[in-house]
């Protein structure tokens, strides 16, 4: 029987570069029905839900799902953008793709920071003789997905329960008298199972693919109890992989020396904040988020999806300029789940060699600004770059 596999194009460029790894996966021989899904800021303006219950139903099926990508705004944005019959019945938009990761508990986020040789984005430095090196980066960040700064536990004008008790704790002094309507409060919560499980997940991950170190990036010195808990808990994990180096950053400094020596970094485990800080920081050392992948892995579910944005003023251009690679390597890292390595192997060697080759580039990749007149300076489109990816399987 074929696999069958949730799409969710989502939002704007979302819609352009799914089809594109789509296309990839059927050249490469892997064989499955694709099952539409809808979720993005249509349905929020027209359903007042971005993640429609059909949608939760199709994964719980199914079990793996490829996303696009989705477009956010803030509360009150988005509420005028609801249709007029939606508007003031208390309708509030949440991001459906952190309803996904806390509804199926994609509490492992994994996303792989891996130069490609060739690639005009790499990131450089100088050496001692004047010239230039350019480090071959290969480092894997495991974001926690679920809990955090993220969790959305959090409140504008905190009820009086709330409010009285924060007051227990002393650092609320300095804020005694503000006035709880003048008091947004975010927190952040860190559990010790879930910490156990990135933890782990992110040793076995070294193991398995030869890295010498793990570097837990938080911040124990000012966040004391949260990253406490999970500095904690990887010694104790740390114990079982002797053979790796378990290794401490604060988040501020390794955001420095990620572009002092990035080479040396292997996998590196953050909270979901700053899991999302350090990947994103990685991500600009190897061409930016058009290489940007990554995948939420729950205990049943797991979704696959590029990290880079809805981009809605590059849905209308036709024909369509963006780079569809991190949408392709997203794939790959589907076919990694589903055990078919062989294939996502041979993806990436295309990947690899038309990057190398230097001849066809999408915009980014010739660091222009994105417009119509891209094809002027001999930038590809969308589907010429995934056409020659392809020629190359």
């Amino acid at each position: 029987m074929k696999r069958k596999i949730v799409v969710m194009p989502g939002d704007g460029i979302g819609k352009t570069v799914l089809p594109e790894a789509i296309r990839v996966l059927d050249a490469v021989g892997f064989e499955a029905d694709y099952v539409h899904a809808d979720i993005g800021w249509d349905f929020w303006c027209k359903e007042g839900n971005a993640l429609p219950q059909r949608t939760i139903d199709l994964l719980e099926k199914h079990k793996i799902g490829l996303f696009g990508a989705i477009t956010s705004k803030p509360k009150d944005a988005a509420e005028k953008e609801l249709t007029s019959e939606l508007k003031g019945k208390g309708y509030v938009y949440f991001s459906p793709i952190v309803g996904l990761r806390q509804k199926f508990n994609l509490d492992i986020c994994i996303r792989p920071c891996k130069s490609f040789k060739g690639n005009p984005l790499n990131f450089i430095r100088r050496n001692n003789s004047g010239g230039f090196d350019e480090p071959m980066v290969d480092t894997v960040i495991f974001r926690q997905n679920t809990e955090g700064l993220y969790a959305g536990v959090e409140w504008t004008n905190p009820p009086k329960q709330v409010r009285d008790a924060l007051e227990t704790h002393i650092k609320m002094k300095f804020f005694k008298n503000v006035p709880s309507e003048d008091l947004a409060v975010s927190t952040r919560i860190i559990s010790r199972n879930a910490t156990k499980r990135i933890i782990k997940a992110a040793f076995e991950y070294a193991r398995k693919f030869g890295y010498k170190n793990l570097t837990l990036c938080e911040k124990p010195n000012v966040l004391r109890e949260t990253s406490g808990m999970m500095f904690k808990e990887a010694r104790i994990v740390a114990k079982d992989y002797p053979e790796i180096a378990l290794w401490d950053t604060n988040i501020d400094a390794q955001m420095m020396w990620l572009t002092k020596n990035p080479e040396n970094y292997g996998v590196i485990v953050a909270e979901n904040m700053f899991g999302d800080i350090i990947s994103d920081g990685f991500a600009g050392l190897i061409g930016g988020l058009g290489f940007a992948c990554s995948a939420n892995i729950g205990e049943e579910v797991a979704v696959f999806e590029p990290t880079h944005g809805s981009a809605p003023k590059y849905q209308e251009l036709n024909p369509s300029i963006v780079n569809p690679i991190a949408m392709i390597l997203s794939a790959c890292m589907m076919l990694d789940h589903v055990d078919e390595k062989e294939k996502s192997d041979k993806i990436r060697k295309a990947i690899a060699k038309v990057i190398e080759e230097e001849k066809v580039r999408t915009y980014d990749m010739m660091k222009l600004r994105g417009g119509a007149d891209v094809f002027k300076y001999g930038a590809c489109t969308t589907q010429q770059m995934t056409e020659v990816i392809i020629s190359k399987l």
